[in-house]
């Protein structure tokens, strides 16, 4: 049975991105949800003089493999629930992110095994929404090991068909939640990692699209390939504090949300592109995304991993 403990703000109406809900947290039972590092500020940079911290000794025995702190931002359905489900497989305790599907969340949050999953919304889009989100989560779960940036928006606007006011919203909405929110969570997930000392890791979901373009969505393709860069600066800017950063770059998988697409000529034509003769599906990508936020995988730090089953390949 699922216990219930606000732990944080109330309702947050959103910003930038248009509204979305806020909520306070739920914890599943084996939470000290008092627990936690101290304010980002104590283990961020020197307020005094503007400069980053010195890097953090990462702890003797090395990042965990399991029972780590894992933030999932848009992780109510699809890729989320995913992802979700396979960290809490894994043994690590996750905080579920929503902006507004809160039912869809807690769909996910009752679905994952073991206990000390915890519910978080927020307008990540706002940034003060994201410090709310990070500070809850961390609270929630006692601090942030891991952090899978996977919130993103992703809306048609073709430019021979859409008009200039949308175009130029729905521009800024999408760099507001895929990039400037995927920024902020980091910052604040970093300094919190910095400050206990003992290293982290940073996954962010890019997309193949930041590679092929993608001609009815091209902020989405925008901001993806500004994904896939900011987290190969944040790899070489966060390595001397033992945290790795890395970026999944997916093909066409299904979920919910696409399964409409699958079927007649449109699915037949997405399941051609690639040699396998199939899409492929979101429980892939989140074992992906798993081993990433793994030990193993610190010298993946820097990444950018294909997953498109050969449907789009570079070098």
């Amino acid at each position: 049975m699922t216990t219930t403990m606000d732990v944080g703000a109330g309702s947050r109406a959103g910003a930038g991105a248009g509204t979305r809900a806020g909520a306070g947290v739920e914890v599943h039972p084996g939470v000290d949800a008092g627990a936690g590092p101290e304010a980002d500020a104590a283990a961020g940079a020197d307020t005094a003089t503007g400069t980053a911290p010195a890097p953090a000794p990462v702890a003797p025995e090395g990042f965990p493999a399991t029972g780590r702190r894992v933030l999932i931002s848009g992780a109510s359905r699809g890729l989320g629930r995913a992802l979700a489900r396979a960290f809490a497989d894994n043994g690590d305790r996750v905080a579920v992110h929503f902006g507004s599907r809160a039912d869809d969340a807690r769909a996910t949050l009752d679905s994952l095994a073991g206990s000390g999953h915890a519910l978080v919304g927020g307008d990540l889009a706002d940034p003060a929404g994201a410090r709310d989100v990070a500070e809850r989560a961390a609270r929630a779960l006692g601090g942030i090991d891991v952090l899978v940036n996977n919130a993103a928006v992703n809306l048609p606007h073709p430019p021979a068909s859409t008009s200039y006011e949308d175009w130029s919203a729905l521009w800024q909405q999408h760099v507001a939640v895929n990039l400037v929110a995927t920024a902020n969570l980091s910052h604040l997930a970093a300094h919190r990692m910095m400050g206990q000392g003992g290293g982290g890791r940073i996954v962010n979901i890019g997309s193949r699209g930041a590679f092929r373009g993608e001609p009815d969505y091209p902020a989405y393709g925008a901001t993806k390939a500004a994904v896939h860069a900011l987290g190969q600066s944040l790899a070489v800017a966060l390595a001397p504090h033992g945290i790795a950063v890395a970026s999944v770059a997916p093909g066409f998988f299904g979920t919910e949300r696409v399964a409409h697409r699958l079927v007649g000529a449109e699915g037949a034509a997405i399941r051609a592109q690639s040699p396998f003769g199939r899409a492929g599906t979101a429980e892939e990508i989140a074992a992906a995304v798993l081993w990433l936020a793994s030990p193993a995988a610190e010298w993946a730090s820097g990444a950018v991993l294909d997953l498109n089953g050969a449907s789009h390949l570079r070098t």
